[in-house]
C-alpha cells in the first residue's frame, strides 16, 4: 500500500520506465486541426471529400452526385483547395479534383467505418484498446 502523500504509482512496465508521453499538440496545431474539423462539419463539403478519396471528378459530376448546384459546389471545393485538403488538375477545358493527401484518405475512411449507414456509431472493433486502458505489461 502507498503512503497517501505520495503520487500514484502507474502501471508501467515492470521495467520501471515509463513510455515517454506524446508531445502535446502546439497551438498552432490545435487551430489548424480545428478549423480542417470546421471545413469538413458541412455535410456537402465532405460529401465532397468523400467522393474526391474514391475517384477523381470535374466540378459538374460532383454537382450530380451531391445534389448541389454546381455554383455551390465550386465555392466548396475553393475552400477545400485552400485548406489543400483537396487538388486540382487542369484536363482540357475543365478542372479535375481529387484527394491524393493520405491522410486525409485515412481520415475519411476511418469516419465513415465508425458511423454505420443509420447515423449511430458503428460496433468499435475488438481491438486496439486505448493505452490508458491496457494492462501493465510483464
Amino acid at each position: 500500500m502507498s503512503d497517501p502523500g505520495e503520487p500514484p504509482r502507474s502501471a508501467g512496465p515492470s521495467s520501471g520506465h515509463q513510455p515517454a508521453a506524446p508531445t502535446p499538440p502546439t497551438a498552432p496545431q490545435l487551430k489548424a486541426a480545428a478549423d480542417t474539423f470546421d471545413l469538413l462539419s458541412a455535410p456537402t463539403r465532405l460529401h465532397l471529400v468523400w467522393l474526391l478519396a474514391r475517384h477523381e471528378y470535374d466540378v459538374g459530376t460532383l454537382a450530380e452526385h451531391t445534389g448541389a448546384t454546381v455554383a455551390a459546389v465550386s465555392q466548396h471545393l475553393a475552400k477545400l483547395r485552400l485548406a489543400s485538403l483537396v487538388t486540382a488538375r487542369r484536363d482540357g477545358r475543365r478542372q479535375i479534383y481529387a484527394v491524393e493527401d493520405p491522410h486525409v484518405l485515412t481520415l475519411i475512411e476511418q469516419i465513415f467505418e465508425h458511423i454505420a449507414p443509420d447515423g449511430s456509431l458503428a460496433p468499435d472493433p475488438p481491438t486496439p484498446t486505448h493505452p490508458s486502458r491496457r494492462p501493465p505489461a510483464g
